[in-house]
């Protein structure tokens, strides 16, 4: 049988539409979730500004790259309780396809082992995806405050704004009060750090306890031209930047008050933690988790990190989950004890 032109014309053009479509076809498959132009929505514990925001926007912008059909990260800000509205969200109703993730406050966690309010979501079932850091929290005071160091908090008030239940801004000068008898009042409905930060410029308040990394981002002459103190540190160990600055640790005149700072400051090793909801499929969760991992090495994530002066010290979603059920297997007296101090 012979074809003509014609025939061989349409023929071919049919041949190229099939590959055409397979190959649009095989596109789709492997963009995953991401097909038609899908886009990652990255949930954001907390209001514009703060460091949280920041680390949720950078990742955002960059892990795209890494993810199978290169999605468009888009941010979403969810503020509220200590970005617990953002973690209740993720765990109960964000869809399970890899198609959201989002990043919650360090302390988050420790909301509902210790009973706080609000604190809707299991963090042994949520899925831990990695976080670009690990913190060392510092409480700070504005140069004109009465209190000029850590013993001036025996007999001196010092006013802190802070930002909600399940964050350090709140829950470590609280508990501290009671463990330690330091004097802190506490001003709260502050969306985000950067809030309080503008408070403290208008004398409104004193100070607050916040990540380091956070102060250094947002006002990075206040350390090093002693617009504020910096009263003590705390987390996992001495931070080297600041090794003449006291730790926590160091004013715990008993065993038990060593325990309960230690179980205190647990959020410290969790850093800036993003996660995604629980029950993904096997093969969606490692799709998450390689594609931060492979943020975390891009060599144009690591500029802008740079530019920000952000401190990239990245642990990966499975170790966050080790240290999450270690947590968890804190002893249930000095649990119940925090649980109630931080309330």
């Amino acid at each position: 049988m012979s074809f003509s032109r014609k025939s061989a014309s349409l023929a071919g053009a049919f041949a190229a539409a099939l590959a055409a479509s397979a190959g649009a076809a095989f596109a789709q498959a492997d963009a995953g979730p991401f097909r038609d132009g899908k886009n990652l929505t990255m949930l954001i514990g907390f209001g514009p500004g703060g460091g949280y925001d920041r680390w949720g926007r950078t990742v955002a912008r960059h892990i795209g790259k890494h993810l199978p059909g290169k999605p468009t990260g888009v941010s979403q800000n969810m503020p509220g309780a200590g970005s617990y509205n953002a973690a209740n969200t993720i765990f109960s109703i964000s869809p399970k396809d890899g198609t959201v993730m989002g990043i919650i406050a360090r302390d988050a966690p420790l909301g509902p082992l210790t009973g706080q309010a609000g604190a809707r979501f299991d963090p042994l079932k949520i899925a831990w995806i990695g976080t670009p850091t690990t913190e060392t929290n510092v409480c700070i005071a504005r140069a004109q405050a009465d209190v000029k160091k850590v013993e001036d908090l025996q007999t001196k008030e010092l006013i802190l704004g802070e930002t909600g239940a399940g964050t350090g801004t709140r829950s470590y000068p609280k508990a501290l009060s009671a463990i330690l008898g330091m004097k802190f009042r506490l001003i709260a409905g502050f969306p985000s750090s950067s809030d309080v930060f503008l408070a403290m410029e208008r004398g409104e308040v004193d100070g607050i306890c916040e990540s380091l990394d956070s102060v250094h981002g947002k006002k990075p002459d206040w350390i090093p031209k002693r617009v504020v103190n910096v009263l003590f540190q705390g987390g996992d160990a001495i931070n080297q930047e600041i090794k003449d600055v006291p730790h926590i640790l160091q004013f715990a005149k008993t065993d038990q008050q060593r325990a309960e700072i230690t179980f205190l400051y647990a959020g410290q090793g969790i850093g800036r933690p993003f996660v995604a909801p629980p029950d993904m499929p096997p093969a969606r969760l490692a799709m998450l988790r390689d594609a931060f991992n492979a943020t975390m090495k891009d060599p144009e994530f690591v500029a802008e990190v740079q530019k920000q002066n952000l401190d990239l010290d990245p642990r990966t979603g499975e170790q966050l989950e080790k240290l999450i059920r270690d947590i968890y297997a804190t002893p249930k007296p000095i649990v119940e004890k925090i649980g109630e101090l931080i309330k």
